[in-house]
């Protein structure tokens, strides 16, 4: 990780925000979060749209999201994914961030605030895909997911690469939920992706897996409805 530099003006910023942040708290979220079983260091379950309204207040500064991820609350951290700038994003501190990720919902607003908007977007949801940790594999997904819906100048090959790496991840329970989402917004952005996902989902049934035929019966049942064919046809 970078060196954080003193900077009488980013500390103001920084000392600020844990001040403004604090208000934002919601008790009954937080602990209907911890009764769920997610749990931060501290957790003041602040909404997400109080955060983004707050973030909204300040410049862009990547020292700063540093210091406000390091800080390890959750909402310092969902401020630290708005705030970075992502042409300053590093690798080695996207690696840092997502081996930090203990929650859904951190690896949702990383794949979705900053990382599908770095230089190394493809590489690293890639990579991502292939590591052990599942959640590291669920914030490669998100990342997939959220450039499929953004990026729309990006060639189907890019996302046809993605479309390789889904069998071994079609046979894990645990990626089930996030693994159908992000197929179908990869086959829905145009009609050329579209034939190819279909024919990947008949292909996951092939695989000797009971979760991979669930899901691959569960996404050309929402694949092959009439809306949605149409829905594709209309992007072409």
């Amino acid at each position: 990780m970078e060196y954080l530099l003193d900077d009488p003006a980013l500390e103001q910023a920084y000392q600020e925000i844990l001040r403004r942040v604090k208000p934002l708290q919601n008790g009954e979220v937080a602990e209907s979060m911890t009764q769920r079983g997610v749990i931060y260091k501290l957790n003041l379950g602040a909404s997400v749209i109080s955060l983004q309204q707050l973030a909204a207040s300040y410049p862009k500064a990547h020292i700063l999201a540093l210091k406000l991820w390091n800080k390890q609350w959750r909402e310092t951290m969902i401020l630290a994914t708005l705030l970075d700038k992502p042409e300053e994003v590093t690798e080695n501190q996207m690696d840092f961030w997502v081996k930090q990720i203990q929650q859904i919902e951190m690896a949702e607003q990383v794949a979705m605030n900053l990382f599908s908007k770095t230089p190394f977007a493809y590489k690293k949801a890639i990579e991502y895909c292939l590591a052990k940790k599942t959640l590291c594999k669920i914030t490669g997904l998100l990342m997939m997911g959220r450039l499929a819906l953004t990026d729309r100048s990006a060639p189907n090959e890019r996302f046809e690469s993605f479309l390789e790496l889904f069998p071994p991840l079609a046979k894990d329970a645990q990626l089930s939920l996030v693994f159908r989402r992000i197929f179908v917004q990869i086959a829905m952005r145009n009609p050329e992706l579209y034939e190819l996902a279909l024919k990947q989902a008949y292909l996951l049934k092939t695989l000797d897996s009971a979760e991979a035929l669930d899901n691959a019966d569960q996404l050309i049942s929402q694949l092959e409805c009439d809306a949605v064919r149409e829905l594709v046809l209309h992007r072409s």
